[in-house]
């Protein structure tokens, strides 16, 4: 039986965005989203080209920063210190 997700193009936009995100942990999609890792693993599934979707799986399946528990104690942020802001969906320029 296929699940029906019912986001919007923005929310779906944003789901795939955090889910290739290496630093953002499932956790955090499903704090946002409330839909849980195997879920988002089907998502991905089926908004992805296949080739596609295979390297994104291969890349994170054993990745620490993936999982909040397997993460180290240095790792509390959801997005990396060196990540630019984003404002009015523009990235911000350096001055």
């Amino acid at each position: 039986m296929k699940k029906e997700y019912n986001f919007n193009d923005r929310e779906l936009d944003r789901i795939i965005e955090m889910a290739w995100e290496d630093r953002t942990p499932f956790d955090a999609i499903q704090d946002q989203f409330g839909i849980k890792e195997q879920e988002v693993i089907t998502l991905m599934r089926l908004e992805m080209k296949p080739t596609s979707f295979r390297l994104w799986r291969a890349r994170v399946q054993g990745r620490k920063t993936k999982h909040r528990k397997a993460r180290g104690m240095e790792v509390d942020r959801f997005r990396c210190s060196r990540q630019r802001g984003i404002s009015n969906n523009k990235v911000s320029k350096r001055r």
